[in-house]
């Protein structure tokens, strides 16, 4: 990754916006949009800036003084002077999916952004509030963190009770805390791969990997594939050996004969 993804809290905090026109306009309809308070420059307490100013010399002086003074800062259109960029968001809230190419190119991002748009039903933030409701239940009822994790991502998983893609998911919260105890995937799963390419997984594959608490790479199998586990997920070097650990293994290794150059 050549930028690391965050969500930043700006709600009632002060965010410096230079500059006028559309895009000073929808820069402040996002700070605002996340509760933040649009300042200019003297404002002390502000920790991040939009520049959006079209004058591209004038916005990179201006971003050059702003960066001396330890703020981070995004410019319109430049790229390459930014400090952050701004993604193309998906808006269940509280659920945000952010979609962004590091400024390579913003029309990208709003096309696959739509194409999730069309994907992820209205719901889906009201099916988060619900689970985050029913945290305290979650522990009283599977004390164990691991345990816990296994049976919401079956709860979760395609034609689970709660399945994300399921408009009606959110009403089912209290039907799957009472529900009978699931069977959630555990112990070693053998997973030959035909190929190493990532783009090549099958979906039984891609969601083992989604779900496991160890991954042990058997072979030549590069970070791309293997970084579509969960990031958490502990990762080990050869074949599983006497002592296996607790919760959903992954065996991953090339069928034999398959192609790995």
């Amino acid at each position: 990754m050549n930028q690391l993804p965050l969500f930043v809290t700006i709600r009632g905090k002060p965010v410096i916006l230079l500059g006028e026109g559309d895009a000073a306009d929808a820069k402040r309809r996002l700070i605002e949009r996340a509760g933040g308070v649009c300042v200019d420059e003297s404002d002390p307490e502000a920790r991040l800036a939009f520049v959006a100013i079209e004058d591209t010399e004038e916005a990179s002086i201006v971003a050059a003084h702003l960066k001396k003074r330890g703020r981070l800062v995004n410019v319109v259109d430049q790229p390459e002077l930014c400090d952050f960029t701004t993604p193309a968001i998906v808006d269940r809230d509280p659920l945000l999916i952010a979609v962004g190419t590091g400024g390579a190119s913003a029309g990208l991002a709003k096309m696959v952004r739509q194409a999730i748009e069309r994907i992820l039903p209205a719901r889906l933030g009201e099916l988060a509030l619900r689970l985050q409701s029913a945290r305290n239940q979650m522990r009283a009822r599977w004390s164990d963190g691991p345990t816990r994790r296994r049976q919401l991502d079956t709860a979760l998983a395609p034609g689970g009770l709660l399945d994300p893609l399921d408009p009606d998911s959110a009403d089912r919260v209290n039907e799957w805390l009472e529900a009978a105890e699931q069977t959630p995937a555990s112990g070693v799963v053998l997973v030959e791969l035909s190929s190493p390419d990532p783009e090549e997984l099958t979906l039984r594959t891609a969601r083992l990997l989604g779900q496991a608490d160890h991954v042990y790479v058997d072979g030549p199998i590069g970070d791309d594939l293997v970084n579509r586990a969960r990031a958490d997920a502990v990762r080990h070097s050869g074949a599983p050996e006497t002592e296996i650990p607790s919760g959903l293994v992954i065996h991953l290794r090339l069928r034999h004969g398959s192609v790995h150059d």
